[in-house]
């Protein structure tokens, strides 16, 4: 195609996908929470039905370790009940990591938890924390309609683990939505005034300067910690680690042998999806099956928009541990369906080493990310190299082309279209 059929074609493009003028939209923030909260009751009464399918029973109440061989389980009415058991799996997972000196009261002063239910738009919000949840949530309220900045003691957004190349772009596509960040700054105490406002005091992480900052609404957002609080741990000698973790080995035991810990409650990312994989392979070895799980393996994916995936290994922790490595980067910009999508922020960053070619790290900016970072899962997982996955045909016109090309980029040191 020539160069004007090219210019002909994007301006029809244009008049087709943009021909309807809309006027007078309004935010039915009710009917939305009602959408989510149905959505939540669905999926957890899915939950309830499979164990019923299953049959597994249900206990509902708080478990405590009473001994080696049993739980006690303390319902809501102080009544208890006595389990007898051969194996005990902890899986209590995490809870909010509370921010000294600041009262959370899930309606002003918010944790992820409040922040889901808010009864309406904040005019301005302030996130303390920049990190994967802080940033969720902090663009979902911006999209909403509020003035939304985010107060990050780190010099960088996305939390650990992101690529900085890909942090560094991604805050720059926030910015240019509407959000706004404080890095390098930490947040010094936040007091209520008799307006309902909140001021934050905050100033420079490597000192300096206080500022006073001001929000109808305070998220607190500065991670979670693992729940093994009052679980009976220490009846049975079993110690936390120095993060509140519980020590396992690689067949998820406890030092108590029938004793098993899977999820946030021990090393790792907090994922659910690390989490339910754990799970079911911890069962598997109690069976007496093989126990395998790769860490490295397991994606991480901040959902935004764009969305922002990764997996494997970043290229700051490649030059940490010497490894010799090559860079293949796609634009967005260049895919064809990014661009007949209007959707063209991010790109696709690809790792291998320098030698054998072995994918080593993915990392994706860019709508549909957290679905797209599945396949470079897969390929890290048995070893592929990156001219294996360029040499795999992809359909057209998809945004999962920029990943072909990014590792025809890796390989090959050049994309096809870019």
């Amino acid at each position: 195609m020539c160069g004007k059929e090219r210019h002909t074609r994007g301006d029809l493009l244009k008049r087709w996908l943009y021909p309807v003028k809309v006027s007078g939209l309004t935010l039915n923030l009710e009917k939305m929470m009602s959408q989510k909260s149905g959505a939540v009751k669905a999926l957890t009464g899915g939950i309830a039905h499979l164990f019923k399918q299953n049959k597994i029973t249900h206990v509902n109440g708080f478990g405590k370790i009473t001994g080696s061989n049993e739980v006690t389980a303390t319902a809501s009415d102080g009544s208890q009940q006595v389990i007898n058991t051969k194996n005990i799996l902890i899986a209590t997972g995490s809870e909010v990591t509370p921010f000294p000196g600041i009262q959370i009261d899930e309606e002003s002063v918010v944790s992820s938890t409040g922040a889901l239910s808010l009864k309406k738009v904040p005019e301005e919000l302030i996130v303390i924390g920049a990190g994967v949840i802080g940033v969720e949530l902090g663009s979902v309220w911006q999209r909403l309609g509020a003035k939304v900045k985010a107060v990050e003691f780190l010099g960088h957004v996305g939390g650990m683990g992101i690529d900085m190349e890909i942090s560094k772009n991604f805050q720059r596509i926030l910015q240019k939505q509407g959000m706004k960040f404080k890095l390098g700054t930490k947040v010094m105490g936040a007091t209520k005034r008799p307006d309902g406002l909140i001021d934050v005091a905050v100033e420079a992480a490597a000192g300096g300067k206080s500022e006073t900052l001001t929000c109808d609404v305070l998220l607190v957002c500065i991670g979670r910690r693992p729940f093994t609080q009052n679980l009976g741990l220490e009846s049975v000698g079993i110690e936390l680690d120095n993060r509140g973790r519980i020590p396992i080995n690689n067949r998820f035991q406890t030092k108590v042998p029938n004793i098993y810990a899977i999820g946030d409650v021990v090393a790792g990312p907090m994922l659910a999806h690390k989490a339910e994989d754990e799970g079911i392979i911890c069962v598997e070895g109690m069976a007496g099956g093989a126990v395998h799980i790769d860490y490295n393996c397991v994606p991480s994916v901040i959902y935004t928009h764009p969305e922002v995936a990764w997996v494997g290994k970043s290229e700051e922790q490649l030059k940490e541990e010497g490894v010799p490595y090559k860079v293949g980067k796609f634009p967005f910009a260049a895919n064809s369906r990014a661009k007949t999508n209007a959707d063209t922020d991010g790109l696709v960053k690809i790792l291998s080493h320098k030698e054998t070619d072995k994918m080593l790290g993915a990392h994706i900016l860019g709508s549909g990310a957290g679905e797209m970072i599945n396949e470079a899962a897969l390929a890290i997982e048995y070893g592929a190299s990156c001219e294996d996955i360029a040499r795999v045909c992809h359909a057209h016109p998809t945004v999962s082309e920029a990943f072909r090309e990014a590792n025809l980029a890796a390989s090959f040191g050049k994309a096809i279209n870019f």
